[in-house]
């Protein structure tokens, strides 16, 4: 038996704990980043990495982060996964699940498709319809890059002008105006880590700020279990088809929110707080599915 790992930088804390998990096991991997893997039509192997023959080397792919890239690049790299999975290999998370996840709107509209609790969100591509959408959202809000993480880009907006500002520059550069209420949660939220329709482990992250992202300073601390989120946990990962997830819950007034289901989940600041080991517990359930 032998694993891959596709990530966007193999030397990465997650990556490196899922390679200390296989060796501990005994399983050796090949670990690489998406430009190196070929794909081939026509002809044998389907897919190749440095000098592995993916389908018939490896027996499954867990997919770490996917990677920046142009809108082409992405597009192939999804493509491939997609092909793989067409071929009857395992891929980890589904290409399906991933494709959702990287697009906030899609994901939320899941969500709400299934009865999860969203924020009220607006989307548009218009600045005059984007600034109504401001006032009805209560003159205070988050615009988000549909496609983005970790906070990255997130900015909130209370005044009527700068908004105007923000809205026409995103549609400037052909973006799409993504506009959240803001949902007063202090400044903390649930992370909550689902393996296999599990919550494994949680944790609240801290902050100093509206911004929660572990990536961008916040502090992680033990959750105290709360059945009510961990069940919106795993019925929002299951909704998206995620084997593995990263579930982030915002604690609103009228109750939790869901605002983002992460396909390709660190666990760096998770793992602080949790005395399971997290890569272990990713790499038992991958056997597990193989075994099937």
């Amino acid at each position: 038996m032998k694993i891959g790992i596709a990530t966007r930088n193999m030397e990465a804390w997650s990556s490196t704990q899922l390679r200390e998990a296989l060796t501990k096991h005994g399983i050796p991997y090949e670990c690489f980043t998406f430009p190196k893997l070929v794909a081939q039509l026509g002809a044998k192997p389907a897919f190749r990495v440095n000098n592995t023959k993916l389908i018939e080397e490896l027996d499954a792919l867990i997919i770490r982060p996917i990677g920046r890239g142009s809108l082409e690049e992405l597009i192939f790299r999804m493509d491939m996964l997609y092909k793989l999975e067409r071929l009857g290999f395992y891929v980890i998370n589904p290409a399906e699940a991933i494709e959702h996840c990287a697009d906030k709107y899609d994901i939320l509209a899941i969500l709400e498709d299934n009865h999860i609790p969203v924020p009220r969100t607006i989307a548009t591509e218009s600045v005059n319809e984007a600034l109504k959408a401001f006032t009805e959202l209560g003159g205070d809000v988050v615009v988000k890059p549909i496609f983005g993480s970790r906070g990255i880009g997130a900015t909130r907006l209370v005044d009527a002008e700068i908004a105007a500002t923000v809205f026409k520059a995103i549609t400037f550069h052909h973006g799409v105006i993504y506009l959240q209420e803001f949902v007063p949660h202090g400044t903390s939220d649930i992370r909550a880590f689902v393996i296999n329709n599990h919550v494994i482990a949680a944790m609240r992250r801290v902050a100093k700020s509206w911004k929660t992202n572990y990536s961008q300073g916040a502090k992680p601390e033990p959750a105290e279990h709360n059945p009510t989120y961990e069940e919106l946990a795993i019925k929002a990962s299951k909704a998206v088809g995620c084997k593995i997830a990263g579930v982030d819950i915002l604690e609103g007034l009228d109750g939790p929110k869901i605002v983002d289901v992460n396909s390709q989940p660190g666990w760096k600041g998770l793992q602080t707080v949790t005395k399971i080991n997290i890569a272990e517990e990713i790499v038992n359930f991958v056997l597990s599915e193989l075994k099937k």
